[in-house]
Parts: C-alpha cells; sequence; structure tokens
C-alpha cells in the first residue's frame, strides 16, 4: 500500500471550498484514494461528506493512501496540492 503523511496547507483545513477542492482531485486521480489523521480509521477521499466529517484543521496531518498499481504518481500529485493548498479561488473584493 502506498501512502503519503502530509501537513494540510490550507488554513481553513479541509473544510467546505479546501475540502470540494480535494475531492475534486481525488476523484479525477482515477485510482482508489482513502485520507484520515494518523492512526485512525481512513474515510474514501471521494466522498465530501465522510472529508467533511474528519474535521481536518489547517496545520494537521494527514495519511493519504491507496493499494492500486499506479497510485504513486496519484498519491504524489494530492499530497502536493494538499500541502501547498493549491487550487484556491481567488477572494473578490
Amino acid at each position: 500500500m502506498a501512502e503519503r503523511r502530509v501537513t494540510v496547507g490550507w488554513a481553513e483545513g479541509l473544510h467546505a471550498r479546501p475540502a470540494a477542492i480535494f475531492v475534486r482531485a481525488a476523484t479525477a486521480a482515477g485510482v482508489p484514494v482513502t485520507v484520515g489523521r494518523p492512526g485512525e480509521e481512513p474515510v474514501s477521499a471521494v466522498s465530501m461528506l465522510a472529508v467533511l466529517g474528519l474535521g481536518v484543521e489547517g496545520g494537521e496531518e494527514i495519511v493519504l493512501a491507496s493499494g492500486a498499481e499506479g497510485a504513486e504518481d496519484a498519491l504524489e500529485r494530492l499530497a502536493k496540492l494538499v500541502s501547498e493548498g493549491l487550487g484556491e479561488l481567488p477572494q473578490t473584493v
């Protein structure tokens, strides 16, 4: 099983907009991915409700995992997205 531990770079954590960005990216990854806190039961990364239910805050460490072939690249892309807080929409005035 491939695994990546990553610190959440979004200040608001995996809530609302960042969670939606993450779930869309996990869905597009093409392999099944789970997400969770270290030592806790992981949830499906493609389930918005499950991801929101984790209640992950900014700066917390999470574990991304997949047992699928070719998962290394997908996990690497997701880890970068999460750690750098990428995909945020610009703030409107």
